[in-house]
């Protein structure tokens, strides 16, 4: 491959930033197909974006196989966003913290 030409591949890479912004629709196969070789190129190369690929694929591949959440996932879903809501870590999180205090 001439050097020209290695560079010019190279400049139409993406790099990391690009992908996060488009990889939800490209796992969801909404990316036009440009876009998608281009991710598939970079995601091939970069193992960071690689397992990042490789954990959304396994969640919605875990997500597809049951019908309805179990209870116990939505409680722990429910605390945190309430957590991320600003009301407070839950319960279970709180003995989790460093300190050991509960703060």
């Amino acid at each position: 491959m001439s050097s020209w030409l290695w560079q010019r591949r190279r400049s139409r890479r993406m790099n990391c930033m690009q992908v996060a912004r488009v990889l939800q629709s490209y796992l969801d196969g909404e990316s036009d197909e440009f876009t998608a070789r281009r991710v598939a190129e970079h995601v091939e190369d970069c193992r960071r974006c690689g397992l990042e690929v490789a954990v959304y694929r396994e969640i919605k591949h875990a997500l597809a196989r049951h019908d309805t959440p179990d209870a116990a996932t939505l409680s722990r879903l429910r605390g945190f966003s309430e957590a991320l809501m600003g009301s407070g870590p839950p319960d279970d999180q709180v003995s989790r913290t460093p300190s050991g205090d509960g703060a």
